[in-house]
């Protein structure tokens, strides 16, 4: 499919239309040769581009727009121009959590402080995690002493 030539405009208009949030300087002002944007994705990272001003309709040569599509937004040119001509978000897929995950800081006290191994932790459901942890802040061992029942 043939597309026109990218401007720094649709460039910003993709970013409105996905979300991105505008980026300020370290001194909390808006930067003044471009418009820079970021969007976390459900992975953790963190997409960064940026917009020349100003932002008009100046195109991109096709060198730089393909480094900005592939580098720095991710996206195939089709997907783009479906952002920017009808509003679709590209999808960049959802971050799926196992229902039966640990929270982290719930691992990093067992297999950190306490020193309970890995393997272990990986076998518990939270709840038993959780419970396991109370024992061990209230008698610092996974075994309470005889005649006290673990909480």
């Amino acid at each position: 499919m043939t597309h026109p030539t990218p401007t720094r405009a649709d460039h910003e208009k993709f970013c409105k239309v996905e979300g991105w949030t505008s980026v300020r300087n370290a001194r909390g002002k808006k930067a003044i040769h471009h418009v820079t944007y970021e969007l976390p994705l459900p992975d953790g990272s963190i997409l960064r581009t940026r917009v020349s001003h100003p932002v008009d309709r100046s195109d991109y040569g096709p060198g730089l727009w393909s480094h900005i599509l592939r580098d720095q937004l991710k996206v195939s040119e089709d997907e783009f121009w479906d952002s920017v001509d009808n509003g679709v978000r590209p999808t960049r897929g959802v971050l799926h959590v196992p229902s039966n995950s640990l929270p982290a800081e719930l691992v990093y006290q067992l297999v950190v402080k306490f020193r309970v191994p890995e393997a272990d932790v990986a076998a518990l459901d939270k709840e038993r995690a959780v419970s396991l942890l109370q024992t061990l802040w209230l008698h610092g061992t996974a075994n309470p002493p005889e005649g006290k029942p673990p909480t």
